[in-house]
């Protein structure tokens, strides 16, 4: 299973080492984000052809969950389905049996604390029920078991679940997840620049046509 990989750029690099007393506070909005991405080692990315993306966007606010679909939201989901084209995929309806079902998630944390993914998957996993991408009664499977990150404010994941092989396993495994966390990352202009720099990160993500 490959480990979190995070992505700073090299500005910041060079402020965490320097001798300033508060590097930070000097950073610029898109030096300050953090681009975490995992994925399945077993998973064969080219074997997938169709995908079927949420059109709304799973909110979670310290536990609760809500679908929202804010001028931001629809921003990120249009980010993830052109960069899956890109990437040779073909949008389908949750009728035509996609490969991949695919949400966008705001993640919001009012206290400091690490996250691991059974916690997110506690809020997650129960909240984008297997009903909805036509697999009632169906379990999740998460292969990732250490933290992920520290949220302080909050938040954008997008994860990737394998919908092909559920039948066969009896579970929807998420082969997938890009996580975003920093200054203005809930503004609808960075939204594009973001999703690519996921996508830019794991390119692996690709089918064979």
């Amino acid at each position: 299973m490959k480990r979190t990989l995070v992505v700073l750029s090299g500005a910041v690099l060079i402020a965490a080492t320097g001798c300033q007393k508060d590097p930070l506070n000097n950073l610029t909005p898109e030096e300050s984000r953090i681009y975490v991405t995992n994925y399945d080692s077993s998973a064969n990315f080219e074997s997938y052809k169709t995908y079927n993306l949420a059109d709304s966007v799973a909110v979670i606010d310290n536990g609760k969950a809500t679908k929202e679909a804010t001028a931001s939201d629809r921003a990120y989901v249009d980010a993830v389905n052109k960069y899956m084209q890109e990437r040779g995929y073909t949008k389908v309806s949750k009728a035509q049996s996609p490969d991949l079902g695919l949400t966008v998630n705001r993640i919001y944390q009012s206290s400091s604390g690490v996250v691991t993914y059974g916690d997110y998957w506690d809020y997650y996993g129960g909240y984008w029920d297997p009903y909805y991408w036509g697999y009632g009664g169906y379990g999740y499977y998460v292969p990732y078991g250490y933290s992920v990150f520290e949220i302080t404010e909050g938040a954008v994941s997008i994860d990737m679940l394998d919908l092909k092989d559920a039948a066969g396993s009896n579970k929807i495994s998420l082969i997938w997840n890009g996580l975003v966390r920093g200054t203005g990352i809930f503004n609808e202009t960075n939204a594009d620049a973001q999703v690519k720099a996921l996508f830019d990160q794991s390119q692996y993500i690709k089918t064979n046509n």
